[in-house]
């Protein structure tokens, strides 16, 4: 059952409205730790939990959509910006949300047939992507760009892991017989989906921050993540002086 309390659109203030945004990404980031522990088990209570957490991101995204509609027309211009980042963050739980679903159920399917190094693999995925979203909710509790160049980073990981079970289980270069592909597949593909949710979470603090997107950043220079954050740092610091 939901822990969050039913309320109005007008009972929110902007401050719980970024609480209840912040409580969002924790119930989201409970999910994948259920996921991850629980295709490492195989414990079906562990990925019940998913599912409950899923309902509450539902109530969340109806609760913070209701709340922003009544709140943004009564604060300052950067608290209408910071609801407006509440009502995306929340889009992107959401799916999250209904991603992390979709792979818990056909790992109750598939657990107790699936391979080990596939339950490592996805063990690490469900890891990350949890990390991930510790990390976006850090950025946006807190302004903090080293914080989302850390989802962008792990992302790039989720990645890589997609790709060596593609190539395992699509490609299966050894010809190996698996009989659980199918399932293996689209759990992959549930989990990395989720990470470019969560990514899109990073890219959404960044705009936020800097007023720019990170297409934009990375159109206008050459240079790595790393070096564009650290100058543009430094053009921050050195303005404030």
């Amino acid at each position: 059952m939901s822990t969050v309390r039913s309320g109005t659109a007008a009972s929110h203030s902007y401050d719980q409205l970024r609480d209840l945004t912040l409580h969002a990404c924790e119930v989201a980031r409970a999910a994948a730790a259920a996921a991850a522990d629980g295709v490492s088990s195989g414990s079906g209570k562990l990925l019940d939990i998913v599912r409950q957490r899923e309902e509450e991101l539902d109530t969340l995204d109806r609760q913070i959509n209701e709340g922003v509609t009544g709140a943004i027309c009564g604060v300052p211009e950067n608290q209408a910006r910071h609801l407006l980042a509440c009502l995306k963050l929340i889009l992107e739980l959401e799916r999250i949300g209904d991603l992390l679903l979709h792979f818990a159920n056909r790992c109750r399917t598939a657990a107790a047939r699936l391979s080990p190094e596939d339950v490592r693999d996805l063990t690490s995925m469900a890891s990350i992507l949890e990390k991930m979203l510790v990390d976006a909710a850090a950025a946006f509790a807190h302004n903090d760009l080293n914080r989302a160049l850390a989802v962008l980073r792990a992302d790039a990981e989720l990645d890589r892991l997609r790709n060596l079970l593609f190539v395992r289980h699509v490609e299966n270069p050894e010809g190996t017989r698996r009989s659980e592909s199918f399932h293996v597949v689209f759990m992959t593909q549930s989990l990395e989906r989720a990470g470019d949710h969560a990514k899109n979470m990073a890219e959404e603090v960044v705009h936020l921050v800097t007023g720019r997107s990170v297409r934009h950043l990375l159109r206008s220079s050459d240079k790595p993540f790393e070096q564009m954050w650290a100058d543009w740092m430094r053009k921050k610091e050195s303005a404030r002086k």
